[in-house]
């Protein structure tokens, strides 16, 4: 397997990283099992945030007694220097360790800079002088905000959305982060649920030297999946570059990817999963997604006033009143049985 250097942090880890916001949805006992078994199949670097719950306690106990084998990053999604001093105590002490990795802003509407009169950069200064952080990372949903942050020399990491079903500009803030010397992590490498064929999404990463997938796992057969690349890693072939090319026709570029950065919506419409329902229910399909929730969450969607506060919000300039439309419809025909699936 290959291994990532993240930029100028120096922090080498095989291209095969856990993403630990779906372990917030395991038990403590289950979630201890796969946290060890990634540790003892070969993972080093683990993202987690202090928004995911009790993500980093479940890390905490799983991990503690190795913490000078792995890396750890997390996160914290404080608007204020106190705020944000309070989260960094939070999470050592249930990280159980006395440093992070790489401490990152989280999912950031702007780019902060000394100056700018927050006082937030400072204080991650701050953190990294006391020996609390040894990294400043940031993790962003917005493309522009993105590439304003690497431009900016002040970030050590990027943590950005990438999959083969990324866009050119998407390629291009990777290839900026090489450039540039900015270590990139990629998160989301199965598009949200999209992306159903791992050795697709895996061997896709590999093309770029310069990204490190974290990959969000919630149970240990999705692990051992991951793990197998360990010891006999697929490359990304003709068949396997003809299979990512059809796939991505399916799609074209007029999809969701539910980040959710278009909630809350005032009618109470659960954009991120509706305006993708299609997708989701074909491509990831389980009897959940007809279930009495979801029938009552789609039929919210003839409430959409088309007031364009999505639009506005959507980081991909999605047509989202058009988009929940044409899945409600979709959804009805399925419901009805005059779409199968």
């Amino acid at each position: 397997m290959k291994t990532v250097v993240l930029g100028t942090t120096g922090i080498t880890s095989p291209q095969n990283a856990f993403g630990a916001l779906p372990v917030q949805r395991d038990d403590f006992e289950t979630a201890i099992k796969i946290l060890r078994r990634a540790y003892e199949g070969g993972m080093t670097f683990f993202d987690t945030a202090r928004a995911y719950s009790d993500s980093e306690e479940k890390m905490g106990l799983a991990l503690a007694d190795v913490r000078s084998k792995i890396n750890i990053a997390t996160k914290t999604m404080a608007k204020t220097p106190d705020e944000m001093k309070a989260q960094l105590e939070t999470s050592l002490k249930n990280l159980k360790t006395d440093y992070v990795d790489i401490y990152q802003f989280h999912c950031v509407d702007q780019c902060y800079k000394p100056g700018d009169g927050t006082g937030m950069y400072e204080t991650m200064e701050d953190f990294k002088r006391q020996g609390l952080i040894k990294h400043i990372g940031i993790t962003a949903h917005k493309i522009g905000i993105a590439e304003e942050c690497v431009n900016s020399s002040l970030y050590e990491t990027m943590q950005f959305p990438f999959s083969y079903l990324s866009s050119q500009r998407e390629i291009d803030l990777v290839n900026l982060c090489k450039e540039k010397n900015v270590g990139f992590i990629g998160m989301k490498g199965l598009a949200g649920g999209l992306i159903t064929n791992a050795k697709a999404a895996y061997t896709f990463m590999t093309q770029y030297d310069n990204v490190l997938p974290i990959w969000g796992v919630q149970r240990m057969n999705e692990l051992e999946e991951w793990l197998s690349f360990m010891k006999d890693s697929p490359v990304f072939d003709d068949d396997m570059r003809q299979f990512v090319e059809e796939d991505k026709k399916q799609f074209g570029t007029d999809f969701c990817r539910g980040c959710g950065y278009c909630m809350p919506c005032p009618q109470g419409i659960l954009i991120n999963n509706s305006a993708r329902m299609s997708q989701m229910i074909r491509r990831a399909p389980t009897p959940a997604w007809t279930n009495d929730f979801w029938r009552e969450a789609m039929a919210k969607i003839p409430n959409c006033t088309g007031c364009g506060a999505c639009k506005k919000k959507c980081p991909y300039g999605l047509d989202i009143p058009n988009l929940l439309k044409k899945n409600y419809e979709d959804y009805q025909n399925i419901l009805s049985g005059k779409t199968k699936v």
